[in-house]
């Protein structure tokens, strides 16, 4: 196995901007990341879940196969800019890139089909990049925007959506692609349902200050706020909606709005605030005890608290990668596996109960699995609710209305296709 040095530094020199020291043998996972930035608090925990379970399956394991896991990150700081001249950088070894911003990952898309590199952004990204057909290179595993759209106003109709009918959902959402990605499916529901949509952008330099936008809400008596927030955004949102006394009970955030460390900002006083998420913390699952055996234990983190909803985000997110790699190896019976070899990999996962109770993973992410045509895998999601204290689950599993969205994700992938022309299509897919 590889020492950590060589990995950090590979990372070192790329953050840096420098020329890279020689890789290390293995197979090279490079991250987008970013610790910095207005977007740091919640990048962090992620990121150090993503590097811990690879350090993991490195020091339990030797890696995957037999075969070491390079993990390295390069820091975009969130910056579309920087996020391109890291994918610049690191494609030429890597068999996988993630953006890590929605923006950035609509710069690489139409890099994909050229480089034919496998675009890995676990619930981001554009929400048309489900259908497989059309976006050969690119998976949203588990689950996308769209999907968490549909899966929170299934969520607020309650089981009957005539209910939503005369309601009115504001949309509170960070005015950058992520932020807007959303918006297609709310309108089409809108107008599906009856329900009015009263959309509120917030700009990168309002998202400490948000008065202007909790003015406009008290303004408008929305029945529910529904928040696609990041970073320091999700801390403003959530201290003004203490101040003016929204009820908290009806306000629900997308799985990037459900950071623990926003909600211990106001404690007692966000209790009720939930958010839809496709990964729920289990301290007592068996992979926690690696974790902790393997990487924490040997001072390998730079986690504090292992239980917190994005640390354990980010292993899911290594697991499915991994889980990628472990089937292209033995689908085409090597070991350090080439880019295409990886998109065959991420395109036939197949993770079952049986095989997350394998990983030690039960109930940290819903089974799902994907296929040619379908990169995303739609694996529903849960309803998690601060307590006052922490996040703890408040629904059964939650499943996007697929005869709904699915449509609009395959008219806009052909839209974007058509746009883009020529856009190379795969008809063999179903």
């Amino acid at each position: 196995m590889k020492t950590t040095v060589s990995k950090f530094a590979w990372a070192t020199a790329l953050c840096a901007g420098l020329a890279a020291p020689t890789l290390a043998e293995g197979i090279y996972v490079p991250n987008l990341s970013y610790r910095t930035g207005p977007f740091a608090s919640t990048g962090i925990p992620l990121m150090n879940g993503q590097a811990d379970y690879m350090a993991m399956l490195n020091a339990r394991d030797g890696g995957i196969g037999g075969v070491p896991i390079v993990f390295a990150e390069c820091e975009t700081g969130y910056s579309t800019e920087k996020g391109v001249e890291c994918y610049e950088r690191t494609k030429a070894d890597a068999v996988v890139t993630q953006p890590w911003s929605t923006g950035i990952t609509l710069q690489v898309l139409p890099k994909s089909n050229v480089d034919r590199i496998p675009i890995l952004a676990p619930g981001y990204g554009f929400s048309p990049m489900a259908d497989g057909k059309v976006f050969q290179w690119a998976f949203n595993t588990p689950a996308s925007y769209w999907d968490a759209a549909s899966m929170i106003i299934q969520f607020i109709a309650d089981g009957d959506m005539a209910s939503l009918s005369g309601k009115k959902i504001v949309l509170l959402h960070l005015d950058h692609p992520f932020g807007k990605e959303p918006i297609p499916v709310l309108e089409a529901m809108a107008e599906a349902y009856g329900f009015d949509l009263v959309l509120i952008p917030v700009g990168l330099k309002e998202m400490q200050n948000q008065s202007a936008q909790w003015l406009q809400i008290r303004r408008e008596r929305p029945d529910y706020v529904v928040m696609w927030g990041w970073g320091a955004m999700n801390t403003g949102a959530i201290t003004e909606a203490v101040k003016t006394r929204f009820p908290m009970e009806n306000f629900i955030g997308v799985w990037w709005s459900g950071h623990d460390d926003d909600l211990k900002l106001v404690g007692a006083d966000g209790k009720g605030y939930k958010s839809v998420s496709w990964s729920m913390p289990q301290p007592d699952a068996p992979l926690m005890a690696d974790i902790r055996t393997h990487v924490l234990d040997a001072n390998l983190s730079q986690q504090k608290d292992p239980n917190t909803v994005f640390y354990q985000r980010g292993l899911v997110i290594s697991m499915m990668l991994a889980e990628g790699i472990r089937a292209a190896q033995q689908e085409f019976g090597v070991g350090e596996i080439t880019p295409e070899q990886l998109r065959w990999g991420l395109e036939n996962l197949n993770l079952t109960a049986g095989r997350l109770e394998e990983l030690g993973m039960t109930g940290m992410v819903p089974p799902f699995s994907t296929s040619c045509s379908n990169h995303t895998g739609h694996s529903g999601g849960w309803m998690l609710e601060w307590d006052g204290e922490k996040f703890v689950q408040a629904s059964d599993l939650l499943n996007a209305d697929r005869a709904f969205v699915e449509p609009l994700e395959i008219a806009q992938a052909n839209e974007y296709a058509a746009a883009n022309a020529p856009w190379p299509v795969n008809e063999a897919c179903d």
